[in-house]
C-alpha cells in the first residue's frame, strides 16, 4: 500500500487526509465508483488501518504516502512522479473548542498547508480541486435555512481558516479562471461505513457530538457534556443538521464529476436540510443502541450557535445530489461502528 514515489502513469485522484474520518468514507466511493486514489496523510488525527479497511471494503487497492501538506518537497516530488488529474483536499485540524485555543495551529495547519498544496497544483497544471469547507463559513446566519449565497462571516478560528481558504481559491480562480473549484460546505457528518468497519475515531475526548455520544453509551466515557440547554430552540439545545457520513462522501464523488465537465468555482451545501437537537439525538442513539446515555448540562462553548441547518437545493439540482439517509441510519451505523470497534481502529 505504501509508495516509493515512482513514475506512474495512471491518471489518479490525489485525496489529502485520507486516512481520516470523511477522507477514509469518501476513498470507498471514489473506489467504487472506478476511480484511481492516492492518500497523503500525516495519521496526526487518524490511523493507517482505516485504509487497509477501505481496501479490503471495496476488494480495490490505492496508495497511501505518509507526509504532511506543507511540506513542499513531498508534494512536488508526488506531483512530478504521479499522474494527478485532480484533488479531494481533506487535510486540517477541525476541532472548534481547539481552534479557539490553538489558533496559530489552525492557521499554520489549515491555510498555510493549503497554500503549499496550491502552490505545488499549479507548478504541476493540476486545476481541479474539491474542498472539503465547513458550513461554519456561515457565521452565526440571521434566517434558516442556509443558501450558499447567504453572507459568509466566521465566529471561531477553525471556521475562520475554512473561509480564508475560501477566500483564497476564490482569488486563484480570479486569476487564471481555467480552475475547476468546488467548496463543499458541509454541515455535521456523523454515522458509519454500513459494514462497521471504517467510522470516526477521535484521539482524545471527541469534539463531535456522535462519537462522544456513542462512547457513553459503550461506558468508555460517563456522560455526556451538553454545552448550553439555554439556546432560543425548542429544547435550549443546539439544532444541527446532521448528514451521513456515506452521502456526503457520495457528493465529493458527484462534484468531481461535474468538475470534469464544468470549469468555474462553486460553492454547494452538503445537508439534509433539518435540524435536530443535540437532545433529539441522544435519545435516537439510546434507541438504537438499547442502552442509556447519561448527560449532564455544560455552559455554552465559545464559538458555538443555536442553530444551523442547509437549504440543500442547489446540491440537488447542479450536482444531482441529496442525502438519502436518515437519522436511524445514522445513530445505528454509529452504534454498529462504537460496538464492533470499542477502541477504534486500535480494537
Amino acid at each position: 500500500m505504501s509508495s516509493n514515489l515512482s513514475k506512474n502513469t495512471t491518471k489518479k485522484i490525489l485525496v489529502t487526509g485520507g486516512a481520516g474520518y470523511i477522507g477514509s468514507h469518501t476513498c470507498v466511493e471514489l473506489l467504487n465508483d472506478g476511480h484511481e486514489i492516492i492518500v497523503l496523510d500525516n495519521l496526526s488525527n487518524s490511523s493507517e488501518e482505516s485504509l487497509k479497511r477501505v481496501q479490503e471494503i471495496t476488494g480495490k487497492t490505492l496508495e497511501f504516502v505518509k507526509g504532511d501538506i506543507r511540506d513542499h518537497k513531498l508534494l512536488n516530488s508526488l506531483f512530478s512522479n504521479h499522474e494527478i488529474a485532480s484533488v479531494i483536499h481533506f487535510a486540517g485540524l477541525k476541532a472548534v473548542g481547539e481552534s479557539v485555543s490553538m489558533p496559530l495551529a489552525y492557521y499554520d495547519n489549515n491555510v498555510n498547508g493549503t497554500l503549499v498544496l496550491l502552490e505545488a497544483m499549479k507548478q504541476a497544471n493540476v486545476k481541479t480541486l474539491v474542498f472539503s469547507s465547513s458550513a461554519t463559513v456561515y457565521g452565526d446566519p440571521a434566517s434558516l435555512p442556509i443558501s450558499e449565497d447567504f453572507p459568509t462571516s466566521a465566529t471561531n478560528p477553525y471556521g475562520r481558516s475554512k473561509l480564508m481558504i475560501e477566500e483564497i481559491l476564490q482569488d486563484l480562480h480570479v486569476s487564471d479562471n481555467s480552475w475547476r473549484i468546488a467548496l463543499l460546505r458541509y454541515f455535521n457528518p456523523v454515522g458509519a461505513h454500513p459494514s462497521g468497519r471504517i467510522g470516526e475515531d477521535p484521539n482524545d475526548i471527541p469534539n463531535n457530538l456522535m462519537p462522544y455520544i456513542a462512547q457513553v453509551a459503550i461506558g468508555k466515557l460517563d456522560k455526556l457534556s451538553v454545552f448550553g440547554n439555554d439556546y432560543p430552540t425548542h429544547d435550549g439545545t443546539g439544532v444541527r443538521d446532521y448528514i451521513h457520513v456515506v452521502d456526503l462522501s457520495l457528493g465529493h464523488v458527484r462534484a468531481i464529476e461535474k468538475l470534469q465537465k464544468t470549469a468555474g468555482i462553486h460553492a454547494w451545501n452538503l445537508g439534509v436540510g433539518k435540524g435536530y437537537s443535540v437532545l433529539e439525538m441522544v435519545a435516537a442513539f439510546e434507541q438504537a443502541s438499547q442502552q442509556p446515555v447519561p448527560y449532564q448540562f455544560a455552559p455554552r462553548r465559545s464559538g458555538d450557535i443555536a442553530a444551523c441547518y442547509a437549504n440543500p437545493e442547489k446540491a440537488l439540482n447542479e450536482l444531482g445530489w441529496k442525502a438519502e439517509k436518515g437519522v436511524d441510519d445514522m445513530v445505528s451505523d454509529s452504534w454498529r461502528w462504537q460496538s464492533v470497534n470499542p477502541n477504534g481502529y486500535h480494537s
